[in-house]
């Protein structure tokens, strides 16, 4: 059974509609005054579409409850959307590079008006208050697909400015700037994927949490009565959340009922902890 966050939920619809909206007005503006710059800038919301349909399936799927197949449920899915977010940006960085280059050599121009630069200043306004949405509800939700949806949100705010710097050296008599401005979104949007896929590459690939999170692992384990030690303390990302592995020491005189009772114990109190999903406690007699 699904049950998606409503939160989560809201963020990804929120995202698609304002990305297609945004998509046809850079489209309109690009066409009618034939700049490079702006036309990038729609690509990039074509790709800003593709990618928060990704994020929405991707989020559903994660909220999907475990079951025989995911014993642990599916939250690796949502590090998938992120990929597919970092993937398409590359393709469209390299993309715009090459119209880029084509509008510099072959010296085109753009008919550019003043009420076209409303477009890129309407995305900044429009991307800035994206961004901040979806950093807040992401880090609220723990899912980094909405995180990567943030930057990707602020990475636009940047490629608008970029756009208006284009299209406003093409109305002063600067037309070589339009292509310089779309070469510049090229490479701001390859290096963005760049960083947002090796972010969740490593969630995929079970990389370990920071060392402040283990040692506040250890503090909670330790902090257990009947703990006298811990000789083994692991965790790694399972999608965007922590699984751990601790190996707590107890009297070995200790009945197995009560042994088990403090393991127990230490095994919630690690998992209190917000980004840790579950604990595997082992128990030693010393």
């Amino acid at each position: 059974m699904f049950d998606m966050n409503p939160v989560a939920f809201r963020a990804t619809v929120i995202n698609i509609i304002g990305n297609t909206a945004l998509f046809a007005l850079k489209l309109v503006g690009g066409l009618l005054s034939g700049s490079i710059a702006l036309i990038s800038d729609a690509l990039n919301s074509l790709n800003d579409i593709a990618a928060s349909i990704a994020t929405f399936i991707c989020v559903r799927i994660s909220d999907k409850q475990a079951d025989e197949g995911h014993p642990f449920g599916h939250s690796r899915a949502e590090p998938i959307a992120g990929l597919i977010i970092a993937v398409l940006a590359g393709i469209l960085g390299f993309e715009v590079i090459r119209e880029a280059g084509e509008r510099l050599y072959e010296g085109t121009k753009a008919e550019v008006k003043a009420v076209t630069l409303l477009v890129p200043v309407i995305t900044m306004v429009t991307k800035g208050f994206m961004s901040r949405y979806f950093s807040r509800v992401g880090k609220m939700v723990n899912s980094p697909a909405l995180k990567a949806t943030a930057i990707d949100s602020l990475m636009d705010v940047v490629i608008a400015i970029a756009a208006l710097i284009g299209l406003g050296g093409a109305l002063l008599g600067y037309p070589w700037l339009d292509p310089v401005a779309g070469f510049v979104i090229s490479i701001w949007i390859i290096y963005t994927g760049y960083r947002i896929g090796m972010e969740n590459i490593a969630y995929l690939m079970g990389q370990a949490p920071e060392p402040r999170l283990l040692e506040e692992i250890r503090k909670a384990a330790l902090g257990v009565s009947g703990v006298k030690g811990l000789s083994t303390v692991k965790a790694h990302y399972v999608g965007p959340f922590i699984h751990v592995e601790i190996h707590i020491m107890v009297n070995k005189s200790l009945p197995t009922i009560e042994s088990h009772g403090i393991g127990e114990e230490a095994a919630n109190r690690v998992e209190s902890i917000g980004t840790i999903e579950k604990a595997f406690v082992h128990i030693d007699p010393i």
